[in-house]
């Protein structure tokens, strides 16, 4: 079995503080993997070791076959991210915004043409592709940000929390989006906290204080702890792993 993403007994301290507590799991190629935890579990600091952002104290990770400790920009090379944040610019249009980030991720300008007409056709944003991002509504800026964050077709994108704050059928169509992407053989390590959103996972794993309490695919996880939803499944965890 390809994994995209290998971690085993992957730490993090910061001085006496363990943010990031030995976790041990493995993403499968193409698979759509759920990260769920509550505030201040380790989810971040996580992500930023994985994405090569941040160095482990200990442990071993590969992420896209590389490792984490010696080869973080061999790895940033084959990601795409995305944060709850965005990191489109609101000063620059929507072509910019795409020309400039398919630079950014290392596409010749030949690649960078092509690809900017393809997104703009795909999202329907043609007839508005010159006017600035600060005037799209939220759920546009979300997809295009998810288009742009895979516009150089990396092996793996993480997504922290991509979805906060949008309507229920903006949610829909943006995992639309995500099995479109994972169809096309790349990994989604996807963050949120909306626990229907995890249901849409092909596993999930949940933290607790810097540990992973569950792993596993929605169903598995329900039958385990005996729940009829993922969000009964989370409370329980939280209930007996307080931060």
């Amino acid at each position: 079995m390809e994994f995209s993403i290998e971690a085993e007994k992957l730490t993090k301290k910061f001085g006496n503080f363990t943010a990031v507590d030995s976790i041990s799991f493995n993403v499968k190629k193409g698979e759509i993997f759920g990260f769920l935890g509550a505030n201040g579990a380790g989810k971040s600091t996580a992500i930023k070791m994985l994405c090569g952002l941040l160095k482990p104290t200990s442990g071993f990770a590969k992420v896209a076959g590389f490792d984490v400790f010696k080869e973080a920009k061999e790895i940033k090379k084959r990601i795409g991210y995305m944060s709850q944040k965005f990191s489109l610019y609101d000063d620059l249009t929507i072509l910019e915004n795409i020309q400039f980030y398919g630079g950014i991720y290392g596409l010749s300008k030949k690649q960078v043409l092509e690809k900017s007409n393809i997104l703009v056709q795909k999202l329907k944003l043609d007839n508005i592709k010159n006017e600035l991002i600060q005037s799209l509504p939220l759920g546009w800026k979300q997809k295009l940000a998810f288009s742009v964050a895979i516009i150089h077709e990396p092996e793996i994108v993480f997504l922290d929390e991509p979805t906060g704050g949008v309507d229920p059928i903006t949610r829909r169509q943006f995992w639309e989006l995500i099995y479109e992407t994972a169809d096309q053989g790349i990994t989604v390590f996807v963050t949120t906290h909306y626990m229907d959103e995890a249901e849409c996972c092909n596993r999930i794993s949940i933290m607790s204080a810097g540990l992973i309490e569950a792993i596993g695919s929605p169903s598995q996880l329900k039958q385990k702890y005996q729940t009829d939803s993922i969000d009964d499944v989370f409370v329980k965890i939280a209930r007996d792993n307080p931060q």
